[in-house]
């Protein structure tokens, strides 16, 4: 499962949800739900800032383009640069992950579901 638009915000249109952010990573965490890395230019959401408070919480993460076209599969990018920037390693990264650690994450989430 992954969280996605966990914010909502689009980047000069408007803000995001009046949310308690950390509730909603510590609760994440504790179920294993992935946070959504958005990767449209417009999103950028969740913000590289909060970035480190999930990978403390035990966070995992998946970085998703938001494609609406073909074309803006290309957007993956900024999602990548927003993960190092927040300091994400490749290994808290559903997409990213080695497959050997993919499936031993989804044996672990399918013990726990």
């Amino acid at each position: 499962t992954i969280i996605g638009h966990m914010t909502g915000r689009q980047l000069l249109r408007r803000p995001g949800y009046d949310l308690d952010v950390d509730k909603v990573l510590k609760a994440c965490a504790k179920h294993g739900v992935a946070v959504e890395i958005n990767a449209h230019p417009w999103r950028l959401d969740l913000d590289w800032r909060w970035h480190q408070k999930a990978l403390d919480q035990g966070c995992i993460f998946s970085i998703n383009p938001d494609a609406h076209s073909i074309r803006e599969l290309d957007h993956m990018h900024w999602g990548v640069e927003m993960a190092r920037k927040g300091g994400v390693p490749a290994k808290r990264v559903l997409n990213a992950m080695r497959l050997t650690a993919l499936l031993a994450h989804l044996a672990r989430r399918r013990q726990t579901s």
